[in-house]
């Protein structure tokens, strides 16, 4: 395999597109950055949702008068609506286009967020929630289908690299923004904030986000109800891991989740264009890129999780610890970007193995500090760390892009999401199954053991032949 060897147009054209037809060399530059501005604006809004309200729950809870445990939900609902609609939602995409269920899930978070401001109940507030869940869900389902169309092939790569870094950039600023916010201004500003930014990205997307190629078959609403069973039952099991809970129930969640994902997969099997992406598995490229995400963002979640304890357990503050934290997200967003244009080279199995292992290598090294020291000391490892998962991401993202076919983009693009939503939930799991059953530290190698795995199953695609974009 040699090095270069995504094919990559030689020009792109100035011609306003046609109504319902895209060119594989992307948009016209102008409408390009103001595409690539609605899609920052659409991702920034969504992303730092599921991070911006663990600062405030406290706040909320007084407000409310609910208890912590109460409170909890409120962020939950959230993620559990993206990750119960996100496939049936890329497949809608697929069926009306992209743009339609971008811009309907935008305007649809922008609505309940000021649902959210307004709200008097924990009842209220949640019922919001779950709705601007499916709202997020319709931008995250076809997001990278998005990408796709809106940048030239040779820049695709750098497409996703920017996106990568306002991903990066959101899910680190997210409790930050909620603390400035809420030394000037009560709870509900945090909601209410996203209402302006959501009429601005709406009306650019009006103009710039470009028509896509619509499928022409139907909706299959019994394989949407059997991947929310299916989906919802995976994510009470993965908790119900970490907690104790009664036998009786937990054995039910996991025979409901078995029957409604093996009817799941039986019915997908017999389809052409099945709503659960299988016949995007089939593909090496595609399957292979899809379990890399899943491992990676296991590690990731379980590091976020445990680290905190780790670095309390040998001697450092709760505010330091905040700060240590910070270069990992930094080391993310400055590498997410440069990957990003490297990927558009050289084979996302190669710039992943390297990112990886040192993603597992500065996690290895936070995980043998024994005692609190210099700052710096912790500071590289950090760096380290959160650098070696940017190196990875975007090449990976894209590789998981150009393996589909283009009239496949939404589903490729629900299966990237869900991959890393699956990675999350069952990396938080794990996290709260190691701290209860061993140590900090010893969760925090489980991450390093996932990222090693992520490495070996990113080497394993230089063995397989790059595809077009």
């Amino acid at each position: 395999m040699r090095f270069g060897a995504i094919p990559r147009p030689t020009h792109y054209s100035e011609e306003p597109l046609n109504k319902f037809s895209v060119a594989r060399d992307g948009l016209p530059p102008r409408q390009r950055r103001w595409a690539v501005l609605t899609v920052c604006l659409a991702i920034f809004m969504t992303v730092i949702d599921q991070t911006i309200l663990n600062v405030a729950l406290p706040a909320i809870g007084s407000d409310l008068h609910i208890d912590a445990s109460a409170s909890v939900w409120i962020v939950n609902a959230y993620q559990t609506a993206i990750m119960l609609s996100l496939l049936p939602l890329a497949s809608v995409g697929d069926i009306l286009g992209y743009k339609r269920i971008y811009l309907a899930g935008l305007l649809l978070f922008g609505m309940t967020s000021l649902g959210c401001a307004l709200s008097q109940s924990l009842f209220m507030l949640t019922s919001m929630r779950v709705i601007q869940g499916l709202g997020a869900a319709g931008v995250m389902s076809v997001n990278m289908a998005l990408v796709r169309f809106i940048h030239p092939v040779n820049r695709l790569g750098h497409g996703i690299g920017i996106n990568a870094f306002v991903i990066a950039v959101s899910a680190a600023a997210g409790p930050t923004i909620a603390s400035a916010v809420l030394a000037v201004a009560p709870w509900q500003w945090l909601f209410a904030i996203n209402v302006p930014i959501t009429i601005m990205a709406v009306a650019l997307g009006i103009y710039a986000l470009p028509e896509t190629p619509r499928a022409s078959h139907g909706f299959d609403a019994l394989s949407a109800i059997l991947s929310a069973i299916f989906f919802g039952m995976l994510i009470a099991f993965l908790e119900g891991l970490s907690r104790p809970g009664d036998a009786l129930i937990e054995t039910a969640e996991a025979l409901l989740m078995l029957v409604s994902g093996v009817l799941l997969a039986r019915r997908q099997m017999r389809m052409a264009l099945p709503l659960l992406p299988v016949d995007l598995l089939r593909i090496p490229m595609f399957r292979l890129s899809a379990g890399t995400a899943t491992c990676s963002f296991i590690a990731q979640t379980l590091a976020y999780v445990a680290l905190p304890f780790h670095l309390h357990r040998i001697g450092y503050s709760v505010v330091m610890i905040g700060l240590l934290m910070t270069p990992w997200p930094i080391g993310t967003a400055i590498l997410a970007p440069i990957a990003g244009r490297l990927s558009d080279r050289f084979p996302a199995g190669l710039l992943g193995l390297i990112g990886l292992l040192a993603f597992a290598t500065g996690l290895a090294a936070l995980a043998v500090l024994d005692s609190a020291g210099d700052s710096a000391n912790v500071a590289w490892r950090m760096c380290l760390a959160g650098a070696g998962f940017g190196l990875y991401q975007s090449p990976n993202n894209r590789a998981l892009q150009a393996s589909a076919p283009r009239n496949r983009s939404g589903g490729a693009s629900g299966m990237q999401a869900m991959a890393r939503l699956l990675g999350q939930t069952s990396g938080a799991a794990l996290a709260a199954l190691a701290l209860a059953r061993a140590s900090a530290a010893g969760a925090v190698w489980v991450a390093v053991a996932f990222a090693v795995l992520a490495a070996c199953v990113s080497a394993v695609r230089l063995t397989e032949s790059p595809q077009a974009a």
